[in-house]
């Protein structure tokens, strides 16, 4: 099957990038106070429904893998980047990391107790956003959460330059209340949705983080 031209271009850049991208944030994990704490009550919702392990999808060079794994909570990661898992298995060797697309997931249905996307479902263009859901939803055991965290916007950009390199990694900013109805469709229950505006030199659009839920039904 021919590989579509999205994920090679994303593939590359952040292959491109890895160990500068890696060197320009402190080892723990980076971030403002306002979005731990949404990863804290994603932390407790999973750890207290006795699922199954979480995925964190696209989860780069490791640090929010690393980081819920020292809290207790058995997480693999699951990136496109050959060399952020290089950089990612390097950094944190007690932890599984493994090569792989968030559109094709090669995990088994119901398997999964949480499913993070940490400023990765930004990469996938929206006609291809109703199938990655529904193949989020198909992983998660009934009962299991998942958390998103992207930019709020309604534009698509492409960014040329990154870390004093020349790539073409493309990202689309979406309002959360479109990635909510996405959700809905795709079978989820919407539980919580938090925004902030921006508040570091180095972001360009405000955050949001929206936390939905597979019924236990489903």
């Amino acid at each position: 099957m021919t590989e579509a031209s999205f994920l090679s271009s994303i593939r590359r850049g952040y292959d491109t990038i890895a160990e500068d991208y890696f060197s320009h944030f402190p080892r723990e994990l980076p971030g403002h106070p306002v979005d731990h704490g949404m990863l804290t009550a994603f932390v407790e919702l999973v750890r207290g429904s006795g699922l199954g392990p979480v995925a964190d999808i696209g989860c780069g060079p490791g640090w929010l893998t690393d980081h819920f794994n020292s809290l207790g909570l058995n997480t693999f990661g699951i990136d496109l980047s050959p060399a952020m898992i290089a950089i990612a298995r390097r950094e944190f060797p007690g932890v599984r990391f493994e090569i792989g697309s968030m559109t094709e997931l090669d995990v088994p249905d119901a398997s999964l107790g949480g499913l993070i996307a940490h400023y990765s479902i930004m990469h996938v263009p929206d006609e291809k956003i109703p199938a990655l859901f529904q193949g989020f939803h198909r992983a998660l055991a009934p009962g299991g959460h998942l958390l998103f965290a992207f930019q709020i916007g309604d534009e698509f950009r492409v960014r040329t330059e990154a870390h004093g390199h020349q790539v073409e990694i493309s990202y689309h900013l979406r309002p959360p209340e479109r990635v909510a109805g996405w959700l809905r469709d795709a079978g989820f229950e919407t539980m919580a949705t938090l925004t902030r505006e921006i508040d570091a030199e180095w972001e360009k659009a405000p955050r949001a983080f929206l936390l939905a839920r597979k019924p236990l039904s489903a």
